[in-house]
């Protein structure tokens, strides 16, 4: 462990997403704090944007700037720029210098300007261009500054978002050895979603005529520069290196699997109780979407989901609806008595939550309330019977109602049953006749059919605490269900499966995701311990789906013991993916660097 001395190594880690959450990247950094901070101590820190909205839930600012990175924000502030330093409050709680953007913006023409002369990158008008920009050009002066107090400095940047500057610092030879890590090439993530042979036809792309045709030459231009430009060049995962050799010609130096906090996923394993918590509050919504149409056996009932952001082939959503399809057939055809609700839970443009949704879960709660005040009329009724009689029989307990409650029970339930289908999406959405998947529900006609065994729940918003029709944290969620599907088509690496595996509920990956690669490479009988990577890499669509449908049904075919069984195995299996056993890859990454004399 690095020793709190100027001998020793300081390390910078920036990041768009740090105190600035944002997407995946955000899950990275923050879960990963707690191993830096028992590592590099007072050594490590970190540089994020400065949003104030953000920063006032996250941020924490300090009066002490006396170590080497209060020192420098002392400095940067005296040339005029907006810098904070203090504490984000996460687990850990890691330094970190926050620079507003928008403090630089009357520089953004001097910095296009050099960009294009000194590097051959062009830019364009776009805000969030502009942000980056100003931005990674106060790092570059920031770290000018911190890279005069000690003489080993390592700055890890994060992602195109924060590389702007790497050029110049080479440029400048500020002395400071440079790790780059890109987590998805932005080129990939376009061309997977719009070419289905992205991966046969990755070694004849011209890059420079896809970025113009996706019209984002500027940002791929600023990610290649950063990969170029640093001493040490990292991906995520064995997946996305043959992506980096093609789209940003440079070979990866090593690679940083990610992993989590798992720390703060242990519950004492407490786990089992929490599944069974967490699926009774599913089971409340299920029945409050799905009864007033036909009830079903909620004994019998398994929950599936798949989460992430709406791409529609590069997070498999295609590969698991036709998956979906041939379950319910199947299980149709062996007249089994399970039922598979499935949710499809991502972020889609949206009119207002479905009233027939909202109404039935409001006659749902009324039906509920009215049996609680029938429940305690009985109960207080009976007792005293059970004093007051002679008679050692159970009366007959329906007298003890009074009429009132008796007829606000049958109003409410049948102003609650209803002959039309349950909705398959919870929300109206803006883009209702266009949506993949709910094309893909209407012309497979799986549809909320009474005698379907898989029924869908399409979900276009997060779930949170907020939300009025789950009223839980996602990760409580994630603990309520059953199995997670994730067979991604282009998933650089992946958080959503291990965040499962974390939670001790089984999880399907695949071998195009960096996450199910991994798994295949180093653990052993990873099916048995409940993690299900599909073979989509060199196979066609419909051989992936049957794959998929097969272990769906193997899981719809175990016994309840055998599941609990199978949550166990998961749960103690999730230790090798945490960030102490992991943080050894950046220990490399950073020794690379060190060692480095180019």
């Amino acid at each position: 462990m690095p020793q709190s001395t100027s001998a020793s190594p300081y390390l910078l880690e920036i990041a768009w997403e740090a105190c600035n959450q944002v997407g995946g990247i955000y899950t990275v950094i923050r879960s990963k704090v707690p191993a830096m901070m028992e590592y590099w101590g007072d050594q490590y820190c970190l540089i994020g944007p400065y949003f104030p909205s953000q920063a006032a839930a996250e941020f924490e600012p300090t009066d002490d700037y006396s170590d080497i990175y209060g020192q420098a924000v002392l400095e940067l502030r005296a040339q005029g720029v907006e810098v904070y330093y203090g504490t984000w409050l996460v687990t850990g709680r890691p330094r970190i210098v926050l620079i507003n953007p928008y403090s630089a913006f009357s520089d953004i023409p001097a910095i296009k300007y050099f960009l294009w002369e000194h590097h051959r990158i062009p830019t364009s008008n776009e805000d969030l261009l502009h942000q980056v920009l100003a931005f990674g050009s106060m790092v570059k002066r920031y770290v000018s500054l911190l890279s005069k107090k000690t003489k080993k400095l390592v700055a890890h940047f994060h992602e195109w978002m924060v590389g702007s500057c790497i050029p110049d610092l080479r440029r400048e030879q500020v002395p400071v050895k440079i790790v780059f890590t890109t987590h998805a090439t932005l080129l990939g993530r376009y061309l997977a979603m719009n070419d289905p042979n992205f991966y046969d036809q990755l070694t004849s792309v011209d890059w420079q005529q896809e970025a113009r045709h996706f019209n984002i030459e500027p940002a791929v231009s600023i990610e290649r520069a950063a990969a170029h430009g640093a001493h040490v060049f990292t991906t995520v995962s064995e997946v996305t290196v043959r992506e980096c050799i093609y789209l940003l010609d440079r070979i990866p130096d090593t690679v940083l699997p990610n992993g989590l906090n798992i720390r703060r996923f242990t519950a004492l394993h407490e786990f089992q109780n929490l599944h069974l918590t967490y699926k009774k509050k599913i089971h409340r919504f299920v029945m409050g979407h799905f009864f007033q149409s036909f009830p079903f056996n909620l004994d019998k009932t398994l929950y599936f989901f798949t989460s992430g952001r709406y791409e529609y082939r590069n997070k498999g959503f295609d590969l698991t609806l036709e998956a979906l399809a041939r379950l319910n057939y199947r299980l149709k055809k062996a007249k089994s008595d399970m039922t598979v609700v499935m949710f499809f839970i991502t972020k889609r443009p949206f009119h207002s939550i479905n009233p027939q949704v909202l109404h039935s879960r409001a006659l749902m709660e009324e039906i509920q309330e009215t049996c609680e005040s029938i429940t305690e009329q009985v109960g207080e009724r009976l007792f005293y019977e059970a004093a007051a009689s002679n008679e050692h029989k159970v009366p007959d307990l329906n007298s003890f109602v009074e009429d009132y409650w008796k007829l606000r029970y049958r109003r409410t339930v049948q102003s609650w049953k209803t002959h039309q289908l349950p909705p398959v999406v919870t929300h109206n959405l803006v883009e209702d006749q266009t949506d993949d998947i709910l094309h893909f529900l209407r012309a497979s006609n799986l549809v909320n059919n009474a005698d379907d065994r898989v029924k869908i729940v399409y979900h276009p918003d997060f779930v949170s605490p907020a939300n009025p029709l789950f009223g839980m944290e996602y990760g409580q969620f994630v603990r309520g269900c059953h199995l997670g599907v994730f067979p991604s088509y282009y998933e650089p690496w992946g958080y959503t499966p291990l965040e499962c595996v974390a939670s001790g509920i089984p999880a399907v990956t695949s071998d195009l995701s960096g996450f199910g690669d991994y798994v295949k490479k180093h653990v052993k009988k990873y099916t048995e311990k409940g993690i299900y990577v599909i073979d989509r890499h060199e196979k066609g669509f419909s051989e992936s789906a049957e794959q998929l449908t097969n272990h769906l049904m193997e899981i719809v075919e175990l016994s309840r013991r055998e599941r609990i069984n199978q949550r166990n195995k998961v749960e103690s299996s999730s230790e090798m993916f945490d960030w102490k056993k992991l943080l050894v890859h950046y220990e490399r990454a950073y020794q690379l660097a060190l060692s480095s004399n180019i």
